[in-house]
């Protein structure tokens, strides 16, 4: 996912459309027994590559705070220690970067959205991801229940490395990877679709990598 500050520069703006530029050129051979889970447009990557544009936050888990608030009939809030003794589970999945690259096999481990809602009672039918840092994206409340989104602090087995949006950060493995917000700080029930970051600036609103749903005209 790429990331950058709101509040950034002109210039940046153009460097991050030189670089989103460069990761839409060239094409990639396909293996074939791989090709079944690769969405159109999509190579396989090997790594896990980082793509970030403006600072990386610095959050520690002694600040940090997870929060579901909005239109749900209580709000909650839970500490780094608190959300640590919820059910965690291993999640095996593939990620696709709208930048065209996916990786193939990987897993994440964290709590499921589903329980975070549990007794939250969510009134609206829309969610926004906010993030340490500014970032937003937004999402149908039935895109991250049933069990289809996360709130993740490992990858592989290992605790989630700053860069990749540690302490915790979203995971929708069904969706392009921008929807999957890095340094999570909340969610934010509401009763219409509000663009975040990415969306205002064209991407797509939904962002189906099947669909290959990139910009706003896809």
């Amino acid at each position: 996912m790429l990331y950058a500050s709101p509040n950034e520069s002109p210039r940046l703006e153009e460097a991050v459309s030189a670089f989103i530029s460069r990761g839409f050129s060239g094409r990639r051979r396909v293996p074939e027994d791989l090709a079944a889970r690769l969405p159109p447009g999509q190579y396989v990557e090997p790594g896990y590559p980082v793509l970030t544009a403006g600072p990386t936050p610095r959050i520690e888990t002694s600040d940090w705070k997870l929060r579901v608030d909005g239109m749900v009939s209580k709000p909650r809030e839970w500490t780094w220690d608190e959300f640590n003794q919820l059910p965690f589970e291993t999640i095996p999945c593939d990620i696709h970067c709208v930048t065209k690259w996916s990786k193939l096999g990987t897993s994440f481990g964290g709590v499921s959205v589903d329980t975070l809602l549990e007794g939250v009672e969510p009134q609206g039918e829309y969610l926004v991801q906010y993030s340490y840092g500014g970032y937003t994206t937004n999402l149908p409340l039935e895109d991250l229940t049933g069990g289809r989104a996360w709130f993740v602090t490992q990858h592989d087995g290992q605790p989630l490395p700053r860069e990749h949006g540690g302490p915790a950060r979203m995971l929708v493995p069904h969706l392009y990877f921008w929807k999957s917000a890095k340094w999570i700080q909340g969610l934010r029930v509401m009763d219409h679709n509000e663009p975040g970051f990415w969306e205002m600036r064209g991407y797509h609103n939904y962002g189906d990598p099947w669909k290959e749903q990139r910009y706003w005209t896809d």
